[in-house]
């Protein structure tokens, strides 16, 4: 019986859960300003820097994960790997699951955001890059940005991978993954480092914390730097998340929300 389990019975739990959310550092193709989605780009040399700084964070604060989990995408397992190297903790089991992967961003993916932004118009570019059950257009099996074939997914049903997703769907997609693999390690009173995406980490947070439909828009994850949740037997948030570099935080989120709008 786990540890949680056990003492829980008393009401009384000697070891919390912590989750350890680290979006990917600035990716190549963060860095030209493109829709990314599930194209597997790999990390710029700012992103290899942010990485490390994610490692540094988690030893100078102590927070010392016990299992990882991953995207299938090569920017997120990179920055796992710079991170907990930094850390010492690059010996802790990995798990990964496309369901960690991004949003994928359908026919976007490729496109050079402000561009799109420019031909089609505020209105639109905003309700594809923000809305909560708007799904871009689908992506075409031949464009040179869709998954079609990839050995990645290959022991993935083809019915359930998606062309295009909206939130709604990278939650509908995630949350069975939440709760049947990653809860079993959090009740186990593990703490576990999740490296994913800006939508994917959104999709979590909108769960955890209860974020409306309409406000989860308003949510922008920096990247590079932990953000801490301390949780109940119940694997609800016991005080608010945090991230280990507030301060940075702040400011990399304002540089997320002004994405698309840069030249």
């Amino acid at each position: 019986m786990s540890l949680l389990r056990s003492t829980s019975i008393n009401h009384h739990i000697s070891i919390m859960p912590k989750l350890v959310l680290v979006r990917h550092g600035q990716s190549e193709w963060n860095e030209k300003n493109l829709f990314t989605g599930w194209v597997d780009v790999r990390l710029s040399a700012v992103g290899e820097k942010e990485a490390a700084r994610a490692g540094e964070l988690l030893k100078e604060k102590n927070v010392h994960p016990d299992i990882l989990y991953t995207s299938k995408l090569s920017r997120a397992i990179q920055t796992a790997n710079i991170a907990l190297s930094v850390s010492d903790r690059l010996w802790i089991p990995v798990k990964r699951s496309w369901r960690l992967n991004e949003r994928h961003y359908g026919a976007l993916q490729g496109k050079d955001k402000a561009e799109t932004l420019e031909k089609y118009g505020e209105e639109k570019f905003t309700t594809w890059r923000r809305s909560f059950d708007v799904p871009p257009p689908v992506i075409e099996d031949d464009s040179p940005f869709s998954q079609k074939g990839d050995a990645r997914y290959k022991d993935v049903d083809p019915n359930v991978l998606p062309q295009t997703e909206s939130l709604a769907l990278v939650i509908d997609r995630l949350l069975p993954y939440w709760q049947d693999v990653i809860a079993k390690d959090l009740l186990d009173g593990k703490t576990v480092m999740i490296a994913a995406h800006g939508n994917s980490l959104r999709a979590l947070v909108k769960h955890l914390e209860g974020i409306s439909d309409a406000d989860i828009a308003k949510l922008n994850i920096p990247t590079g730097i932990p953000l801490v949740f301390e949780l109940d037997e119940n694997l609800k948030p016991t005080k608010p998340s945090y991230y280990l570099d507030p301060e940075a935080a702040a400011a990399g989120a304002a540089a997320v929300a002004a994405q698309g709008k840069k030249k």
